[in-house]
């Protein structure tokens, strides 16, 4: 079975950075995309960042790109969004995803394995 697990979350002012980390377990991790995902009050799920299964291979949405980086250490079965220069419109619950299916990228956000989710609180 299939287990991911966020850590890192928190809260912070506007400018400020966090580090959010993810570990997935009972999967080949080396051969799976992983993700971050989030969602805010209100808001449908949305993607933030999402990294092939070497590492290669990176995708950022607009909104987040030149402010977050997403890496993976695989040797660890970690992934990490460092996240900088927050806004409070990055205020959300964000979810780390592994996709269902290996060597594919980048992740389907249709059926991925999700974690239980972090708060990241972002103040003005």
């Amino acid at each position: 079975q299939v287990q991911v697990v966020e850590s890192g979350g928190g809260s912070v002012q506007a400018g400020g950075s966090l580090r959010l980390s993810c570990t997935a377990s009972g999967l080949t991790f080396a051969a799976y995309s992983m993700g971050w995902f989030r969602q805010a009050p209100g808001k449908e799920r949305e993607a933030v960042a999402s990294i092939s299964w070497t590492g290669s291979t990176v995708d950022y949405s607009d909104s987040v790109k030149d402010r977050f980086t997403i890496s993976r250490d695989n040797a660890k079965k970690m992934i990490y969004l460092q996240m900088n220069s927050l806004k409070p419109e990055d205020t959300a619950i964000y979810y780390c995803a592994a996709d269902r299916n290996y060597y594919r990228f980048p992740i389907s956000s249709d059926n991925p394995t999700w974690g239980q989710g972090t708060q990241v609180t972002v103040s003005s």
